[in-house]
């Protein structure tokens, strides 16, 4: 299809383009496909084979988008072969069952053969010594018991595990002509009851068993009795032809008989368990009313019913009736209570078959033909149809042809001659099924046959579409045409010069659906198309005034295609598109709901907030709890419905940056009512106090709302804020010059004192109340000058600006830091004494007790002096004994070998020992002082072994500014010999160390193994 010739449709422009844009798509891989078709068919070197069967193109079906080609020929469905054996005598009749074919040749042997062993087949005698014939053969569903009919009216028995051949002596005296088997009670063992039909018209009830008896019945069969008589035709008895018994539901059992041209049905129900009891009394219940049958007016002398079974032990699903007038074929319905027979069609004989000279000979039913065998061929007709679509005929050489029968347990149908066996394989038989139910517009039934077949399906599909479409039936049409590889844009084009609409927003939902998200070009155009469809539906249905229920089931499922997750890709990747559309068509509450979809919150607030629908903005703030959302819209949201916006805050809690929020509150609380500026306070206050926000800003923000609108709490807030300046987190400077512009004086003192200010504290103070000054003066506790400044300015505006010499005097006892003497200069000079009297008088008393208490100190310091030099020359007189035996501490090393140590306690040590001893326990400093000592100590000589005492020239200095050897000893002797090592401190503060160094202990440790 060319796009250029596209012919313009009203109404639908936009439409259009889109199918133009999808259609150039479309128009590539067309392109593409056609290319490899074409190869293909270059390629190949013979053509295909025609075949006789009904194609796409001779039923009307649109172009599709699969390329039939096939690579072999395919079997017929009817696959005739010839049985690879030479019988030794004439075949008088064959009957096959469950893989166990029998056999009469000539007069006297019956040939049997398993199927599953076909080169082990079993020969039997039947002992016949008189003229006697086999009649027919009759052989069960097991393929276990077999019913040899012969012309003398005798019956015999043969079990397929037994070689001896049994008389049947009830059944002597009828010539049967059919046999119904018990497919529910049948085994190996017993065929349970079954129904047997003669040439006379009488039925019998009878059972067969391969048990021995008793020992005066020693016959297979256990029972023979009538249950029912076929009234004559013509004059004369009409033979039972064909006999079949079928259970349905609730143990409803029906038997068909047929007669040379009539067609019996006896229904009836057998109570549960009573199975084994027979039929009889189904037979008993149709005595009072003549039995249901048809009757057709041409007699051949014969006729033949088959059933067909899915499968073995199922019941039967069509049956076909071949007799004089034609094939009566159809289905069986359990279910309906008068007739068994249902949808029954009538198939008339072909002129070639002439009853006088070419009757049909038998019938074989399958799942979708019956097979009709004549003198000398095979007619395989649909059942569907009507249509002969088989024909096959066979050479005179092999004679006439004599029966056909199916074996119902393999599917395979036997013909033989008297000379020859032929075998039909049926292979898929349903292959064209197909094709023939969607000639006949039964596309469910077309498309059950064919779901194996994508290419078969397409074409079924494309059928029922058109079908649809032509019979206005869109909305299907187009679901139909979504599933096929017709072209998208025909299909677009017919439902839009059609102006159906829904049928084409049908059609683009299921394409929509068959598409693989890695086809995100196709997709978005679908999607975009249909959105458009959507919008202008419910432009039309809003315009023309239409129910409210049914605006909103469009509505509905408008936003049911908005949020389908299969999509949502694609409507995030063209979100903006979808809102030009929305925008274009003006509809703002589908906008809204595509954007929260989109999860676009930013932009349904916005919504919200052009249509001044504050709350509902609020309420999506709340729900989806977006900080920077809440930056951006707090400003407007807080100018119209402050209360509800500052609990959304509080709620919010520590999420929100209660900075950001700032410029929303200054805006409106210099221009705002007093709501908002009250809101302001509560949520500052609850940053403050709650949350324990201690950004500088938030506080100073609070400040200045206190001072502008609520300075009942700025002195509330400084003094909660905190006295120090490690506590506070508004700006001192700011609150300073804040209250000193509103005239605060009282919350100046309090930001001078945590200022640490206090002369600038108390100088403001002096203006508001004395106490206030008392209470800043007492601050600097540790500045006892500054204390006293602050004290005498008190003093001082007391006495000079209140003239208050009282008042002034209570400063005196307020501070012990003042005296009389401090502030008499600042009282006038004509002042009478009497005022200050007991002041002076008190300042006189203090100075003796100072004077007092400085005369003990010296006594009790010349008492302490004397008492020292007493200490200092007893000990320079004490000394100890050391006998020559003694051994150091330490060591355990004589003491007199060395230098050494003597303690008051009482141990001694070598030099040596207790300088290492104490050395790992001094301090890095002390340390490396000792080390110092010990370089300068060996820089001077000392040829004396022992430790004398000092001579004159050891006091002698070393050098200039060098401290004499006598001073470097005395100095080592304070660090390694202040205490005993073993008694003093050093003992005490090293008991919690470990005896081994950890660094050493390793290598302590392996010394030890």
């Amino acid at each position: 299809m060319d796009a250029h010739n596209m012919r313009p449709t009203p109404r639908c422009s936009g439409t259009s383009v889109w199918i133009v844009s999808y259609l150039q798509y479309e128009i590539l891989a067309s392109m593409a496909s056609i290319l490899d078709e074409y190869e293909d068919s270059q390629n190949m070197r013979h053509p295909v084979q025609q075949h006789n069967r009904l194609s796409a193109s001779n039923i009307g079906i649109t172009h599709s988008g699969f390329v039939n080609v096939r690579l072999e020929e395919e079997k017929p469905i009817f696959n005739k072969q010839r049985i690879d054996f030479s019988p030794p005598e004439k075949i008088n009749h064959l009957t096959v069952c469950n893989n166990q074919l029998c056999m009469s040749l000539g007069k006297d042997t019956l040939l049997r053969i398993d199927l599953g062993k076909p080169d082990q087949p079993n020969q039997v005698e039947l002992g016949r010594k008189d003229e006697a014939k086999v009649h027919k053969l009759f052989l069960d569903h097991t393929g276990s018991h077999l019913v040899i009919c012969l012309s003398t009216s005798e019956c015999l028995y043969l079990n397929r595990n037994t070689q001896k051949v049994r008389s049947l002596s009830r059944w002597k005296g009828h010539l049967i002509d059919s046999v119904a088997w018990n497919r529910l009670l049948g085994t190996e063992a017993s065929t349970g009851p079954i129904l047997v039909g003669t040439s006379l018209g009488l039925i019998f009830e009878a059972e067969i068993s391969t048990s021995e008896g008793s020992l005066f019945n020693t016959n297979p069969d256990q029972y023979f009795r009538q249950v029912h008589a076929v009234e004559e035709e013509d004059g004369q008895p009409a033979p039972v032809c064909c006999l079949e018994v079928e259970r349905g539901m609730d143990s409803k059992y029906f038997i068909v008989a047929t007669t040379r041209k009539r067609l019996f049905q006896f229904v009836g129900k057998l109570p549960e368990g009573s199975e084994q009891q027979g039929f009889s009394s189904i037979f008993a219940q149709n005595q009072e009313l003549l039995p249901s049958f048809q009757e057709f007016p041409v007699n051949m002398g014969y006729s033949e019913i088959v059933f067909y079974t899915p499968k073995l032990r199922s019941c039967a699903k069509d049956f076909a009736w071949m007799m004089g007038n034609g094939v009566l074929y159809g289905q069986l319905d359990y279910s309906r209570l008068d007739s068994l027979l249902s949808n029954v069609q009538g198939w008339d004989y072909t002129p070639d078959i002439d009853l006088s000279s070419n009757k049909p000979l038998s019938i074989v039913l399958t799942q979708f033909h019956f097979l009709l065998l004549l003198r000398d061929r095979v007619k395989a007709i649909c059942t569907l149809n009507g249509q002969v679509v088989h024909e096959d005929v066979f050479p005179d050489k092999f004679g006439s042809l004599k029966r056909m029968i199916k074996d119902p347990a393999g599917g395979l149908v036997w013909i033989y001659t008297e000379c020859a066996v032929f075998r039909y394989h049926i292979q898929r038989e349903a292959r064209d099924v197909w094709q023939m139910y969607t000639s006949m517009n039964r596309f469910d039934l077309a498309k059950e046959y064919c779901r194996d077949r994508p290419e078969c399906m397409d074409i079924v599909l494309a059928k029922e579409a058109e079908h649809c479409f032509q019979n206005k039936r869109y909305l299907e049409s187009a679901k139909c045409y979504a599933l096929t590889q017709n072209y998208f844009e025909e299909i677009a084009l017919k439902f839009i010069e059609a102006k159906e609409e829904e049928a084409l927003k049908e059609f683009l939902l299921k394409k929509l659906g068959n598409l693989k998200s890695a086809e995100r070009t196709q997709i978005t155009l679908l999607v975009t198309w249909l959105t458009e469809l959507y919008l202008n539906r419910l432009g039309r249905l809003e315009s023309s005034g239409a129910e409210s229920a049914i605006l909103q089931e469009a509505r509905q499922e408008f936003r049911g295609f908005l949020s389908s997750s299969k999509h949502k890709e694609c409507f995030y990747n063209n979100r903006s598109t979808i809102y030009d559309l929305l925008a274009s068509h003006g509809n703002v509450d589908d906008m809204v709901y595509f954007s929260v979809i989109m999860q676009d919150y930013e932009r349904v607030i916005s919504q919200h907030c052009q249509h001044d629908d504050y709350g509902a903005a609020l309420e999506v703030l709340s729900k989806h709890c977006d900080q920077k959302l809440f930056y951006k819209f707090s400003p407007v949201l807080m100018q119209h419905i402050p209360s509800k916006v500052v609990d959304a805050w509080i709620q919010m809690g520590k999420r929100l940056d209660a900075k950001k929020l700032i410029p929303a509150l200054m805006n409106y609380s210099q221009t705002g009512s007093a709501q908002q500026i009250n809101e302001s306070i509560r949520y500052m206050e609850f940053c403050v106090y709650q949350l324990a926000v201690k950004d500088e800003a938030i506080h100073n923000y609070l400040l200045s709302l206190y001072a502008k609108y609520k300075p009942d709490s700025l002195l509330l807030y400084l003094d909660q804020a905190g006295t120090h300046q490690s506590e506070i987190h508004y700006d001192l400077k700011y609150a300073l010059r804040l209250c000193a512009e509103h005239g605060y004086l009282q919350a100046c003192v309090r930001v001078y004192r945590i200022m640490e200010l206090y002369e600038e504290a108390v100088d403001l103070a002096l203006q508001v109340d004395v106490d206030l000054a008392k209470s800043c003066a007492d601050l600097p506790e540790d500045d006892e000058e500054l204390r006293k400044k602050l004290w005498l300015k008190i003093a001082r505006h007391v006495v000079q600006e209140e003239k208050d010499v009282k008042k002034a005097m209570n400063c005196l006892s307020s501070c012990n830091l003042l005296k009389i003497e401090d502030i008499l200069p600042f009282f006038p000079d004509f002042v009478t004494i009497d005022h200050f009297k007991e002041a002076i008088c008190s300042s006189l008393e203090e100075y003796n007790q100072h004077i007092d208490g400085l005369k003990q100190e010296m006594e009790e310091a010349t008492e302490s002096a004397k008492r020292i030099r007493e200490d200092i020359q007893e000990m320079r007189n004490k000394y100890g004994v050391v006998e020559s035996q003694e051994k150091c501490a330490v060591c355990d090393f004589p003491l007199l070998n060395h230098p050494f140590y003597l303690f008051l306690c009482g141990h001694m040590f070598h030099y040596d020992c207790l300088r290492q001893e104490v050395t790992p326990h001094l301090s890095t400093y002390r340390q490396a002082k000792l080390e110092e000592l010990q370089k300068k100590l060996a820089a001077t000589v000392q040829p004396a072994r022992s430790r004398p005492r000092p001579k004159e020239d050891d006091t002698v200095s070393l050098g200039a500014g060098q401290p004499s050897r006598e001073q470097i000893k005395s100095d080592i002797d304070d660090i390694i010999a202040a205490e005993c090592v073993f008694c003093g401190d050093l003992m005490i503060r090293s008991i919690d160390k470990p005896f081994i160094d950890p660094q050493k202990y390793e290598e302590e440790k392996s010394s030890w193994l």
